[in-house]
């Protein structure tokens, strides 16, 4: 392990810092997720983390490459790159044939096409929660839940009870309406996922629908979303367990890439 080249890349979220290291630019050697995002020590612990499980120091990595929505505000970056090329790079090294990658973030969505293995086009939704992971964690505290259950509650869903707000606020007053009527909560849980579904089409097919397609982002970990987007666009979506990681990974890449010269 001596002889590697080591690059870390880590993405500084809205809510959530994550950290990735890989050697040669291929092999990942550790990675971290912290729950805390810009403006706390959330970056800092995502770094330590990673550095600490590679039992390596930052005096042994050749390359830092900062992305995401706190990027500017991490210091020791050798490169400041977009969450946007990043994502498109950590998504091609998961899935090398996927050609629109879908992410949704804590207080975006985006929808990026890939061309040649980086970032090609894209269309974003960065001005409405609607949408986003913010979206999710209002309705899960609406229905006293904790996000992670979401795509269980899913999983269990008998119906689909529309939710046509496409305002947080509006979307929560219908979603407590719902409420106040003894529906089940699980056909509730469908309905939100739906909502979410239908919103980040609109911004796939604004880009064009080019399959194969593949999710990135924390929210790509709830199986809901992901079923209820997959049938709203009518094409399977690949996830990786590393999708949450997808900005560091490609962070990372970049890192080495820039050390090799490439382009």
């Amino acid at each position: 392990m001596a002889a590697d080249i080591f690059t870390l890349g880590i993405d500084v979220g809205s809510t959530t810092s994550k950290c990735l290291i890989l050697g040669n630019g291929e092999e990942i050697i550790s990675s971290a997720i912290i729950p805390a995002g810009t403006g706390t020590s959330g970056p800092g612990r995502a770094l330590e983390a990673a550095l600490s499980e590679a039992m390596l120091s930052r005096q042994d990595i050749a390359a830092v490459t900062a992305t995401g929505y706190g990027r500017n505000s991490f210091e020791g970056a050798d490169y400041i790159v977009s969450e946007l090329s990043c994502h498109a790079i950590g998504a091609h090294a998961m899935f090398p044939d996927a050609k629109t990658v879908i992410d949704i973030g804590g207080q975006d969505a985006k929808a990026i096409s890939i061309e040649n293995g980086k970032l090609g086009s894209f269309v974003m939704n960065d001005k409405c929660a609607a949408g986003t992971g913010r979206f999710l964690d209002v309705m899960a505290r609406v229905l006293e839940l904790d996000v992670s259950e979401l795509a269980e509650k899913d999983a269990m869903a008998g119906r689909v009870i529309p939710i046509s707000s496409t305002c947080t606020v509006f979307a929560e007053s219908e979603v407590i309406s719902q409420l106040s009527k003894n529906v089940d909560i699980c056909d509730l849980v469908a309905g939100i996922h739906a909502s979410v579904a239908v919103r980040t089409a609109s911004l796939v097919r604004r880009l064009g629908l080019t399959p194969p397609l593949a999710m990135t982002g924390g929210v790509a970990q709830n199986a809901g979303i992901v079923r209820a987007l997959s049938k709203e666009l009518g094409e399977e979506i690949s996830v990786s367990p590393l999708c949450q990681l997808a900005g560091a990974y490609g962070a990372a890449i970049h890192g080495f890439n820039k050390l090799k010269g490439r382009k």
